[in-house]
């Protein structure tokens, strides 16, 4: 789940991203990696685990823009945000889930 805010004072989309227990029961990691920080999965973005077992992270994303992403769970399984704005298919043969930050 992505939750979207749009700053008045600069062209930034805050958004938060949210992975559910259920997409990741057994995590102990969960890592937020995508376009906005070259998929590169060794500084992904740390998410934290909340009490309820999801997991959450805030991005400022630059506003106009669509970005794919994905969630690395305990450096070993992707997987996809179940709600987000769109997919897009690979040439790995996988979807990334996209976030658009366009107000």
């Amino acid at each position: 789940m992505i939750k979207k805010q749009f700053l008045k004072s600069k062209a930034v989309c805050k958004a938060t991203f949210t992975l559910p227990k259920e997409a990741a029961p057994e995590a102990a990691n969960v890592v937020l990696v995508g376009e906005f920080n070259d998929w590169n999965t060794v500084e992904g973005i740390e998410m934290t685990k909340l009490k309820n077992g999801s997991f959450k992270a805030v991005v400022e994303l630059e506003s106009g823009k669509d970005y794919e992403f994905r969630y690395l769970i305990d450096g070993a399984q992707w997987e996809n945000d179940w709600e987000a704005d769109n997919y897009v298919t690979t040439p790995f043969g996988v979807d990334n889930s996209v976030v658009s930050a366009l107000n």
